[in-house]
């Protein structure tokens, strides 16, 4: 049920069944992560006070009416992509990735930003077009979205540049696109394999690539994540090994236990129960999503809503897929349960707007 809370002068828009499902997660969430870092109390305070940050603000969003992120997405994309260069001239570089301002309270992942200001706008610009979608407007919205994947791969931050490359798809996608575009540029993708692997990717992707294929190949060296990952969650069997007693992490076997394989932890502690259980909440929130998305006042809040949704399920799918071994590892936390205050607080940017978009009807409905 979406719920207006009317007043005299003013209304509180709030869907509850979104709200209470991603504050449980975002619970969980903390009790993970006091797990994957060694019970390291600073770093569940600091992650606390994202989460706790986040939760409002993703309120905040939730009132403002869908209008008015059509009006401003403009201006939304704009000030994502200054700071994409700006990141590029003043970033804080680490691991030999500058991806990051600091701002020095917080250090801003930029294109956490982005991903969410690409969606909206050409929400608002597509959601007008006659169907299909022109050749015109598939190609207006094609450049957009390769410069911007651009911007994100040369960081370079190859997961995030496909997400951010998908989200801009998934609006072209829902808004029309022709089957018959679809399936030549499918093939055209596919032809182009040889020359992407030689020119595009970095040495240390194409490694990743090469691991996915094959990861026995160097079992110490680059394939030494998924394979750790693998024993964690195979270890943990039906019922796991229980909290705080899951070896791969304590005993620093499991890299980036915290963020990218936390996933990996919590298989091993809570087995496939407990796994069952944390994804019955992700799949509850795309199921509600979904329905917003039919029950929309008009087609751009269709194509927000969806479009968000599936930037969120790509990067869930992408992080499990790549912690079970199914896709190359590229750095992509677990919404709502890795640590890092920008991505984290990037989901709850996005479903405030979802809320907003689905709380939000016009007068002559009824």
């Amino acid at each position: 049920m979406k719920k207006k809370l009317e007043f005299k002068n003013f209304s509180i828009y709030f869907d509850q069944y979104l709200f209470i499902s991603i504050a449980l997660l975002s619970v969980l969430g903390l009790f993970f992560l006091y797990s994957a870092s060694q019970g390291d109390s600073n770093t569940v305070i600091k992650q606390s006070i994202f989460v706790g940050f986040g939760l409002l603000l993703m309120f905040i969003l939730s009132q403002p009416d869908p209008d008015f992120y059509k009006i401003f997405s403009s201006l939304f994309l704009f000030i994502a992509i200054v700071l994409m260069f700006a990141t590029m001239i003043f970033g804080r570089e680490i691991n030999g990735a500058k991806r990051w301002l600091d701002f020095g309270f917080f250090t801003l992942q930029t294109s956490e930003i982005i991903k969410i200001a690409l969606p909206i706008f050409l929400a608002s610009y597509l959601y007008n077009k006659p169907l299909p979608i022109s050749l015109k407007h598939t190609f207006i919205t094609l450049t957009l979205i390769c410069f911007i994947f651009y911007l994100v791969y040369s960081q370079p931050d190859l997961g995030t540049g496909l997400v951010v490359f998908m989200a801009g798809v998934y609006i072209l996608f829902l808004a029309g696109l022709s089957w018959k575009f679809i399936f030549t540029s499918f093939g055209l993708i596919i032809l182009s394999m040889p020359f992407l692997w030689s020119n595009f990717l970095e040495p240390f992707q194409r490694q990743r690539i090469l691991t996915f294929i094959n990861p026995s190949n160097d079992p110490y060296g680059s394939s030494w994540n998924i394979t750790q990952s693998k024993i964690a969650i195979g270890s943990g069997g039906m019922n796991g090994k229980g909290y705080l007693d899951g070896s791969q992490a304590n005993l620093n076997f499991l890299p980036e236990a915290e963020t990218d394989f936390i996933f990996a932890v919590i298989a091993e502690e809570f087995g496939f129960i407990g796994i069952c259980i944390l994804l019955s909440f992700f799949f509850f929130i795309l199921l509600r999503c979904i329905y917003l998305a039919f029950n929309a006042r008009d087609r751009f809040c269709r194509l927000t809503i969806g479009g968000l949704s599936l930037v969120f399920a790509s990067t869930l799918f992408i992080n499990i897929g790549m912690v079970v071994g199914i896709m190359p590892v590229v750095g992509m936390p677990m919404p709502f349960i890795s640590k890092g205050g920008s991505s984290l607080l990037s989901f709850y940017m996005a479903f405030g707007i979802i809320i907003s978009m689905a709380t939000h009807k016009k007068l002559m409905q009824k």
